[in-house]
């Protein structure tokens, strides 16, 4: 589903999708580490690695990838991720749930969102 309008919020860090009355506001660090790139989702689904560290990363750049999907560059030097417009919605509708299990992942690998934040277990 392609978006309506397509708006850059840099100082908020956020990218803001409208789909006909439905507007929704992505945060650089859910598209970032959300990648649909192969170093995050890895090689058809296996291989990738769970980013961490990204809560201050910020969207420097975005551009359509033809009539299909949309390019996004980020300030860590990540630029290798297509969010096709499917993909980019289902982001937008599914929010809660991929955020949670995002979350879930960080604290079963013992990772922080904060790039400045060690997490040491006990065992």
């Amino acid at each position: 589903m392609t978006p309506d309008k397509i708006l850059l919020h840099k100082k908020s860090r956020q990218l803001e999708l409208t789909y006909g009355d439905q507007n929704y506001r992505l945060d650089a660090e859910y598209l970032r580490v959300h990648s649909p790139s192969a170093e995050v989702r890895g090689h058809h689904g296996q291989g990738g690695q769970l980013p961490f560290g990204k809560k201050q990363v910020a969207i420097t750049h975005i551009e359509a990838a033809g009539n299909y999907a949309l390019h996004i560059v980020f300030d860590d030097g990540h630029d290798s991720g297509i969010y096709t417009w499917d993909y980019l919605h289902d982001l937008c509708v599914n929010k809660e749930t991929h955020w949670q299990k995002y979350l879930d992942d960080l604290h079963q690998q013992g990772k922080s969102r904060d790039p400045d934040t060690q997490i040491v277990r006990l065992m």
